[in-house]
Parts: C-alpha cells; sequence; structure tokens
C-alpha cells in the first residue's frame, strides 16, 4: 500500500493550496480518508475526513474531496494562515488497516 502526497509548497497569507493523496495497493473504496497536519514541535491532529460514502468533515477554511475513479483524495485550504505552516499527512482507514503517506510540507509566510 502506497500513499503519496503532493501539492504542498509556500504559499503567501491569505492564499490558497490543494494537496493530493494518491493511493495505490489498496480498495480505495472501502476505506475512509484523513488528512492531519503536523507543525513543528507539535502533535499530529485531524484536519478533514471523508467517509466511503462522500460524507466530508473539515476544520474551517479547509475542504477535504475524493475522486474514487483516480483513487485520490484532496485537500483544499483556503485563506491561509501562517499557522496552518505544517506538515500534511494523508491517512487511510478500513477497518483495523491504517496507512500513512509520509507527508507533503506547506509553508505559509509572506
Amino acid at each position: 500500500v502506497q500513499l503519496v502526497e503532493s501539492g504542498g509548497g509556500w504559499v503567501q497569507p491569505g492564499g490558497s493550496l490543494t494537496l493530493s493523496c494518491a493511493a495505490s495497493g489498496l480498495t480505495f473504496t472501502s476505506y475512509v480518508m484523513k488528512w492531519y497536519r503536523q507543525a513543528p514541535g507539535k502533535e499530529r491532529e485531524l484536519v478533514a475526513s471523508i467517509s466511503t460514502g462522500g460524507t466530508a468533515n473539515s476544520v474551517p477554511r479547509f475542504f477535504i474531496s475524493r475522486d474514487n475513479a483516480r483513487n485520490s483524495a484532496y485537500l483544499l485550504m483556503n485563506s491561509l494562515k501562517s499557522e496552518d505552516t505544517a506538515k500534511y499527512y494523508c491517512r487511510a482507514e478500513s477497518g483495523s488497516l491504517k496507512y500513512w503517506g509520509k507527508g507533503t510540507e506547506v509553508t505559509v509566510s509572506s
């Protein structure tokens, strides 16, 4: 199983960024997909999740979606703030099966 995040980078405050998570080696439609982030010196925290049926939950300004045909999940982040600077991780969950990606860095700075 592989989860590969992409789309991170540097963005100015107020900007937007979309992260992608490409999954392989699993039956994507059977997995809840989640995005976490971890800022330097802080614990990893959940920012968004989307069920197998497409029910989405996220923190304000962030939107999660999935494309089952592409085995991919996405995180749209709007009105970015410096406190959104972190490494963002994709996670797939199905019962006791849980997988992490290696993450992608997001830096919000002027």
